[in-house]
């Protein structure tokens, strides 16, 4: 067995309108985590257990590793390789850190760092590359959030579908459907407005005004030359949320099992 040498990192920075004290409530909570990101478990202390769950099926068991509130937090994954089925035994655990600094005029820089060793495969390679580009969206989010809605907790309202096609192909049919053409240009869809505050080549962001406020993220990803999988991820920050999302997510999740896309 080789044993693991090769450094594995990438790294991300956001500049937030927010207090230290705000950003580790977003960063470093279980409800603020999952208010940007994804839905996760932590037991908010050095030494507890943090879970992240990416989807219906896949999670990622971690354990915290730094807890110095409110400039840094910090914690490993040991089966991240396992998660592309590969042994975890070929790599170290991936670690990430959070560090909070506060900047002038009230605002801070929330620099986030992922970090591994491994034995220098092209699947270690091609992981970290997936995760900076799958990752990188939700530092927007985390901005927006703590921007607008900072300290408020989120309802999750959630679907995805796998459809035939291109991710490419598939974002352009949600994008047609919305009638979303620039960032900033109002938007309406299934009863709620709002406003276009990102457009990437895999992922739409809206931010919603009314009657529920919160943020709308679509997203494809490929999953083989043949298949993508398009998902809705809400953000909804009101206290009717519960009962809008347990009310639309079978609609929003038909929604995305329909979407006509157009053949190359």
């Amino acid at each position: 067995m080789t044993t693991p040498n090769v450094p594995l990192r990438l790294s991300f920075s956001v500049d937030v309108p927010s207090t230290p004290e705000q950003v580790w409530d977003a960063i470093a909570t279980a409800n603020g985590i999952s208010s940007w990101f994804l839905r996760t478990d932590l037991e908010e202390r050095e030494g507890g257990a943090i879970c992240t769950h990416m989807g219906e099926e896949a999670e990622s068991p971690g354990t915290v590793t730094g807890w110095n509130p409110p400039h840094r937090f910090a914690y490993e994954e040991p089966k991240w390789a396992a998660m592309s089925g590969h042994d975890v035994a070929s790599v170290t655990p991936l670690a990430t850190e959070f560090l909070v600094e506060a900047q002038p005029g009230g605002s801070c820089i929330v620099q986030v760092v992922s970090s591994a060793l491994g034995a220098g495969a092209d699947w270690e390679q091609e992981f970290f590359a997936d995760m900076e580009k799958y990752w990188a969206p939700y530092f927007h989010h985390l901005r927006l959030y703590l921007t607008y809605f900072p300290g408020q907790r989120a309802t999750l309202l959630e679907a995805g579908a796998d459809l035939p096609g291109s991710a490419e192909a598939i974002l352009s049919a949600m994008r047609q459907i919305l009638d979303v053409k620039e960032v900033g240009q109002p938007v309406e869809s299934r009863g709620l407005t709002g406003q276009v505050e990102r457009i990437t080549d895999m992922e739409l962001l809206l931010r919603l005004t009314d009657p529920i406020p919160g943020l709308l993220a679509f997203f494809a990803i490929p999953k083989n030359d043949d298949m993508s999988m398009a998902s809705m991820q809400g953000y909804l920050f009101s206290e009717n949320a519960a009962d809008f999302v347990e009310r639309e997510r079978p609609a929003w999740k038909a929604w995305l099992q329909n979407l006509s896309i157009p053949t190359v």
